[in-house]
């Protein structure tokens, strides 16, 4: 297979949306069931357009195999980014005459838009925009924080109608890091964050023990950090976790007794409390807890469903 051959069908997969890539290439039928398996379907679209275009190259692909994937990439409903792009605007101005929007195409079928708001009577305040990235046929949207709190559904209905989604649910998720909140929300923390070896058994890892401690000690205290380092390992998994600062937990229930003519006990009203949890880096400080000996293994799910559950904002109440 030659560059120029090679080069369109790069190019005509890299027009493929990675939400319809597999739907598209089994309907080709030009690599195997086998092949695609073979393939990281979760990294970033580039490598996978690669990794896909050495296939072909393997399997000899000619003008005719090429001809037919672009064949079919025009016959599905392929995402229009100018025309979500000029639906977005013009819904948002439909409403509110003196708003700037720019955009910004950038990788995976991703754009970034730049907002810029006024009000009916003052031009957009250029020096607060609001940031806003959002991922073609997804119904994920990052913002940054927005300082006019009333064009939040605004911005909401025009992502919703351009998108052509029935609804953007948002999620209880936040952090200043966008790689993070990326691999939560598509759940590829487990492969975009990993870089430790992941092949060393853990009998096999350093245990530091002091030499001229008794042997039975020294013998539970391995089995002990073995186990700790085991379940650590089956909760959090052995690559770095996405970063996230901190983790909240407003808290509603009611006092119970088992005296009579207890105060709070005949409380109508639930007791509320606020616990937040911060850190650099909160999920691997989590993470380090039960090894440091700090707190025991496993961790409350509470502390561990953050990334499974895409939120670090909860609220808990009495069933």
């Amino acid at each position: 297979m030659d560059e120029t051959l090679a080069e369109f069908i790069k190019r005509t997969i890299l027009k493929i949306p990675m939400t319809e890539m597999m739907t598209v290439l089994k309907a080709w039928d030009f690599l195997s069931e086998k092949q695609l398996q073979t393939v990281n379907f979760r990294q970033r679209k580039e490598s996978l357009v690669h990794d896909l275009v050495l296939l072909c190259e393997e399997k000899r692909a000619s003008v005719h195999d090429a001809a037919l994937l672009d064949i079919i990439c025009e016959d599905i409903d392929l995402f229009d980014m100018e025309q979500f792009k000029s639906s977005f605007v013009k819904i948002l101005r439909r409403a509110l005459r003196n708003v700037t929007v720019s955009f910004r195409d950038a990788e995976e079928n991703s754009v970034w838009i730049r907002i810029a708001w006024g009000t009916q009577y003052r031009k957009p305040n250029q020096y607060k925009p609001v940031y806003v990235v959002y991922y073609s046929q997804t119904p994920y949207v990052f913002t940054s924080s927005c300082q006019l709190k009333s064009n939040i559904p605004l911005l909401g209905q025009a992502l919703t109608v351009a998108s052509n989604h029935h609804k953007i649910v948002k999620m209880d998720l936040r952090s200043r890091y966008l790689d993070s909140l990326k691999a939560i929300v598509f759940k590829q923390y487990n492969r975009n964050f990993e870089t430790h070896n992941t092949t060393v058994p853990l009998q096999e890892r350093t245990l530091e023990l002091d030499i001229h401690m008794d042997s039975r000690i020294i013998h539970e205290n391995r089995i002990e950090k073995e186990r700790v380092q085991r379940v650590t390992q089956e909760t959090f998994g052995d690559y770095p976790q996405p970063r996230l600062e901190f983790a909240q937990y407003k808290l509603e229930t009611k006092f119970k007794s088992d005296f009579n003519g207890d105060i709070l006990a005949e409380r109508k009203e639930p007791l509320r409390c606020l616990i937040k949890f911060s850190s650099p880096h909160l999920l691997e400080a989590l993470k380090a807890l039960a090894p440091a000996g700090i707190a025991d293994a496993p961790l409350s799910p509470l502390l561990t469903c953050i990334p499974n559950k895409g939120m670090n904002y909860f609220k808990i109440r009495d069933k």
